[in-house]
């Protein structure tokens, strides 16, 4: 039986389909997975200012409505995933506590307190992650160190599954974040009771940003730095094992 060249020419199309189509299938599992974050954290941040600022609703609806997609993930996530959402989750604990805070009015010392009360609630969930060994704040790191590449993910899980010292410094990450956002609410709870109203107006802003700025140095220097090497060194570890 002779193979014709359009059966030869048949053949190599269909591997090449198959190839395409495997290629492209690793290059979207490859790709960083901003959803989560978005879903969970920006959605619902974002809607809040939009529906307070935006259209001048009271921030008991703005709280209320924001509310709506960090409940539903957080009950999917329980009920249909099996597993626990816990950056959904904190999104919904920080906007019940801002309902219950934003009852709170009258004296301009104890609302100035009150706007820290957010910030401590995002601060102790993250540490309490670290404490359950799930630090909350790797989903936003892991994208921008895997960068999108599926052999810097392997060695991300590999590194996860078998290397204690890569995760100490993903619990070190979320560790410094934590610490830096309760102390930053803290130092503003001081101020907003010891230094005269109109300074601490600009002071607290200045806190926040020097809190900020504070976190990425320490955190890039003893969690993000490392572990960057860490698989740098694995990836050139499984390079020589492929040779």
């Amino acid at each position: 039986m002779s193979i014709t060249a359009t059966e030869i020419s048949t053949g190599e199309t269909a591997r090449a389909d198959r190839t395409g189509q495997a290629t492209a299938q690793e290059t979207a599992a490859s790709k960083p997975s901003f959803l989560p974050l978005i879903l969970d954290v920006a959605v619902p941040v974002g809607s809040y200012y939009l529906l307070k600022n935006g259209f001048g609703t009271s921030t008991m609806a703005a709280l209320g409505w924001s509310s709506v997609v960090p409940a539903v993930r957080t009950v999917w996530g329980v009920v249909k995933e099996r597993r626990f959402n816990g950056l959904a989750a904190l999104i919904l604990f920080v906007n019940v506590a801002g309902l219950a805070l934003s009852l709170v009015a009258g004296d301009p010392r104890l609302m100035l307190a009150k706007d820290s009360g957010v910030g401590s609630a995002i601060g102790i969930g993250i540490l309490v992650s670290v404490k359950l060994g799930r630090p909350m704040m790797t989903q936003g790191m892991k994208p921008f160190l895997v960068k999108g590449d599926a052999a810097r993910a392997a060695a991300w899980d590999r590194l996860a599954a078998g290397s204690e010292a890569f995760r100490k410094a993903e619990r070190t990450f979320s560790l410094v974040w934590g610490t830096v956002l309760l102390g930053e609410c803290v130092a503003r709870v001081v101020g907003a009771y010891t230094l005269p109203i109109d300074t601490m107006v600009w002071v607290g802003t200045v806190v926040m940003i020097a809190s900020m700025v504070l976190a990425f140095l320490i955190s890039g220097r003893f969690a993000v730095v490392p572990m960057e090497k860490m698989l740098g060194q694995e990836l050139a570890a499984g390079a020589g094992t492929h040779r």
